[in-house]
């Protein structure tokens, strides 16, 4: 099974992936003015949780706030039996609520407030540039660590330039799915998404560590054999392991998102989906980003093969 030399399948899968979420950003930036829908944990506004004597859709209950002039109300429900509806939109005064709780009524009939704050912003827009010099700096750190623990290898910045790419290739991976979310379900960029991100982020370099460690220990193993069979080798002694690594992972994040309620389902999601796309990075990205670039050929089967004899600098 040859995995490194059918790498223009795994790229492509790799760009269908990341295009929506890259296509939807472009989007939501020139029709709202962010690239991403931002919940009150960045923008502030109230939030309203209400609970109805009978099951009510949260889509048919923002529509009245949208009516009411309140167009960027989202809307979910937090609890399974279909009554309990969580709002959020920008700050209202008195006034307003009163007139939002008339239009309620006449619509779905009384209900009881559950809760109702209005907050400010939690994250603003230090944090969050805190949080991306964060990344970049971790992203720095990981390739001068990688290229350092590679230095037996030439070239061994393209080891961790091509961690580098995983890494970013699962954060619009989860950038994705949140664009596809935030079209079907109303999801928003909130404190728990920054730190689902975060988190698959420092997931995401686990497997390829792990796969290059073993891409070393072969090149010094099997010298006469090509850089790309070495590589190939080394992806299917390590397949087992990081795929068993990994589902042990996602069955307990399955399990709290089934049974955990639905304030955690965004968070849990986003984790969930952050973690599929490190294991397929790991595998199907980063060793296949190094062996073409050390064949100068992006895509097929290389016309001549360097030894991996060659590429072992002698102590």
């Amino acid at each position: 099974m040859n995995l490194v030399e059918r790498r223009k399948l795994w790229f492509g899968i790799s760009l269908v992936s990341i295009l929506p979420g890259i296509l939807y950003m472009i989007w939501h930036m020139a029709t709202v003015g962010t690239p991403l829908p931002l919940a009150i944990d960045y923008t502030g506004g109230t939030q309203w949780e209400m609970r109805f004597e009978q099951p009510v859709a949260p889509t048919d209950l923002r529509q009245v706030f949208v009516e009411a002039g309140y167009s960027d109300t989202s809307a979910f429900l937090v609890e399974d039996d279909g009554r309990t509806v969580q709002l959020k939109l920008k700050s209202i005064d008195p006034d307003q609520k009163d007139a939002l709780i008339a239009a309620v009524n006449a619509r779905f009939g009384t209900f009881d407030e559950r809760s109702y704050r209005s907050i400010g912003p939690t994250i603003g827009a230090e944090v969050s540039r805190a949080a991306l010099l964060a990344v970049i700096a971790a992203s720095a750190l990981i390739l001068v660590y990688i290229a350092f623990a590679f230095r037996e290898v030439p070239h061994p910045f393209r080891f961790g330039t091509a961690a580098i790419l995983a890494l970013v290739h699962d954060v619009f991976v989860t950038i994705s799915f949140l664009a596809i979310m935030s079209l079907i379900a109303g999801w928003e960029v909130d404190a728990l998404f920054l730190t689902a991100a975060l988190t698959v982020i420092g997931f995401s370099v686990n497997d390829t560590i792990v796969i290059f460690d073993r891409i070393r220990e072969n090149l010094q193993r099997y010298r006469n054999e090509s850089f790309a069979t070495v590589t190939n080798r080394s992806l299917l002694e390590t397949l087992q392991r990081s795929i068993a690594t990994q589902v042990t992972a996602m069955l307990i994040l399955v399990a709290l998102i089934v049974f955990g309620g639905a304030t955690l389902r965004v968070f849990m999601s986003t984790l969930l989906v952050g973690l599929i796309s490190g294991t397929y990075s790991s595998i199907f990205n980063a060793a296949p980003i190094v062996v073409a670039w050390e064949e100068r050929k992006l895509f097929g089967t290389p016309v001549t093969e360097t030894p991996a004899s060659g590429l072992i600098t002698q102590a």
